[in-house]
């Protein structure tokens, strides 16, 4: 897959040239993963804190200061990212932000209610530790609803890695927006004594694709994509199919532009239409 890569704020993004995923190397830093674009224009300047750009070498995302949460996390994941890493769950702080911010920390959640909700899922990096210990950044994890997290997200998780089992890649953006969700011990806009916002909707819209090369070039109208866009609540249903909706939807509620890399065209057949399920 080659592409130009886009300019993001101050984060140096050149000419650059990602292999196929048969010869993808996983441990490597990997901008792929910010292929389709960069949805809220974050930059890695000091003066854009609650949009800070920051490339976690197996993810990229935006960073909210003010909510200690990611605004959205995206990456790329196809079959040499699944490997044989067991589940690390070493949640801890990350401590490359810049001085003076806060940095959330295993203890941030205790007797929240809320789950330590992954966005970029330890299961789409276990191609090496180092990969799967990214994921548990605290930068990557936001206040989820248990049953939300547990099985509503586990589910498409699931079907996005069973996609690429079969042969396909996924590029994958996920955010969260708004703030109030009802975790096991109720409703609550914020948790940590106010320092980490409860996101009131996460979302995820994933791009699948026949594994290959040239991948951006290979996105048409039919390409298949799936955008969700879940209540924060315990009491959500276990089907995420449930809450499928347009990329167009979640656009208008975030303000962000999601899949900015591809053409015009290409974008609005591919963003006004939602998913109905299907091989």
């Amino acid at each position: 897959m080659r592409y130009n890569k886009i300019m993001a704020g101050g984060l140096a993004l050149a000419l650059f040239t990602v292999i196929s995923c048969k010869q993808h190397q996983p441990q490597q830093t990997d901008n792929g993963n910010m292929a389709l674009g960069n949805p809220s224009n974050a930059s890695n300047s000091l003066s854009n804190a609650d949009n800070y750009l920051i490339d976690h070498k197996y993810y990229i995302e935006s960073y909210n200061r003010d909510k200690a949460e990611p605004n959205w996390v995206s990456w790329h994941l196809c079959n040499a990212d699944l490997g044989a890493t067991d589940r690390l769950n070493n949640f801890r702080p990350d401590e490359t932000l810049p001085d003076g911010w806060y940095e959330a920390d295993n203890n941030s959640y205790k007797r929240s209610g809320f789950d330590k909700g992954h966005n970029c899922p330890s299961a789409d990096r276990t191609s090496t530790p180092d990969a799967n210990s990214a994921t548990f950044l605290i930068d990557n994890i936001i206040p989820q609803a248990p049953n939300n997290n547990q099985h509503t997200w586990e589910h498409l998780e699931g079907y996005c890695r069973d996609k690429v089992k079969k042969g396909n890649e996924v590029y994958i953006i996920m955010g969260a927006y708004g703030s109030g969700g009802i975790g096991r011990n109720g409703y609550s806009t914020a948790i940590d004594g106010g320092k980490i916002n409860v996101p009131a909707h996460i979302w995820k819209v994933a791009v699948i694709l026949p594994e290959g090369d040239d991948d951006l070039a290979r996105i048409d109208g039919g390409t298949q994509v799936i955008a969700i866009d879940t209540p924060n609540d315990n009491n959500i249903s276990n089907n995420w199919m449930n809450y499928t909706c347009t990329v167009r939807d979640i656009e208008q509620a975030t303000g962000y532009n999601l899949l900015s890399s591809l053409p015009q065209s290409v974008q609005d057949e591919l963003e006004t239409r939602k998913f109905t399920g299907g091989n």
